[in-house]
């Protein structure tokens, strides 16, 4: 580790790049050492994958480029995705100030959710969830129905395993028998030692209801942190930007040579950007060991801001006033021409050549 050196980012250099340098080994270590059954899905986005045939009509130029793998974690693929969210996001937008709310897995238990993320990973979900819903549930704190909008991250900036849940929360609450938003006073939402006694209780629970072991040497205070990001759209733009954002961006891979890889991070402590260099296999597997459970979701609504409680959600956004500006369906990005920037059409589809295995 050091700090960030004189790199430049090569645009060529990605995840797919040096995935089909390194596939064999990759592959193998990923069948041995993923407890959630991962697949190799490499080589992703290279020509052994299948390939688009492109044409530009103005230049009678014909190019080719790799077929999209559509996987829920390609920070190419969902690009689209994270602004599809966020426009979605955005038709449930509020005039009030937002809070996020963090909850982190303590170090001694970093190895059971290895082991066994798909309790894991809904043991905090459930926790966390019920928690901030009773601290707003009682009136010595807010007293009124609170929605949020939970995240799962499970990587450090350094891309260790690190599981954590982010938790979007308007400031304040629905008082459903007067049909009244009620507003959250104050600088913070919730006292974050209170919510961390009640969130460690309940963590603990629903582990030991799972049959998993609990460490003996486990620490007594969890980090919750809460704090205000803003309000409206500005929120939303900074939290989506945060929250909906793959393991690591391409443009911080810096480096890919004599089998090592380097990438850059932002140091959360000292906020300088530093680097990481490691042996290409185990940057790849610091990469896939954040690939969930299959089928489990990274991101839930609750409350009023659940897809089922668009009548509450309405109702509360006609009380407070707020105007929402129709957002047009988003059409995939279209393939320019390298030559004259035209789009192109696609006229082929070559299949792939690569089978797992």
């Amino acid at each position: 580790m050091s700090i960030c050196g004189d790199y430049e980012h090569d645009p060529r250099l990605n995840h797919s790049s040096i995935a089909a340098r390194l596939r064999t080994t990759i592959c193998q270590e990923a069948a041995t050492q993923s407890p959630s059954g991962h697949q190799c899905h490499y080589p992703l986005r290279t020509p052994s994958a299948g390939e688009v045939q492109l044409h530009c009509h103005d230049r009678n130029l014909d190019t080719r480029q790799p077929q999209s793998c559509g996987h829920r974690h390609c920070p190419q693929c969902q690009n689209h995705a994270a602004t599809q969210w966020l426009d979605r996001q955005q038709q449930k937008l509020l005039p009030v100030d937002y809070f996020m709310v963090t909850f982190t897995l303590p170090y001694e238990l970093r190895p059971i959710a290895w082991r066994h993320q798909s309790v894991t990973y809904q043991a905090l979900f459930e926790a966390a969830i019920s928690t901030l819903k009773d601290f707003g549930d009682d009136p010595k704190h807010l007293g009124a129905e609170i929605a949020m909008t939970a995240v799962l991250h499970t990587h450090s900036r350094r891309l260790d395993f690190h599981p954590h849940l982010h938790v979007i929360v308007p400031g304040g609450g629905l008082l459903k028998a007067r049909r009244q938003w009620k507003k959250a006073t104050g600088q913070y939402l919730f006292n974050a030692f209170a919510l961390s006694h009640v969130f460690r209780a309940r963590m603990l629970a629903a582990l030991n209801d799972a049959g998993l072991p609990i460490p003996a040497a486990l620490a007594k205070k969890w980090v919750v942190d809460v704090k205000a990001v803003g309000t409206g759209k500005p929120a939303l733009a900074y939290l989506s930007a945060y929250l909906y954002r793959g393991v690591i961006s391409e443009k911080n891979i810096m480096a890919h040579q004599n089998d090592t890889v380097t990438f850059n991070y932002i140091d959360g402590a000292a906020g300088n950007t530093r680097s990481r260099t490691l042996r290409g296999p185990d940057f790849l597997w610091l990469v896939l060991q954040h690939v969930l459970p299959k089928g489990f979701r990274r991101v839930c609504d609750y409350g009023f801001l659940h897809g089922n409680a668009i009548k509450t959600l309405n109702l509360l956004q006609l009380v407070l006033r707020v105007i929402i500006d129709a957002v047009p369906p988003r059409t995939r990005p279209v393939f320019k021409c390298p030559t004259c920037r035209a789009s192109m059409r696609i006229s082929a589809f070559i299949k792939a050549t690569w089978l797992p295995g």
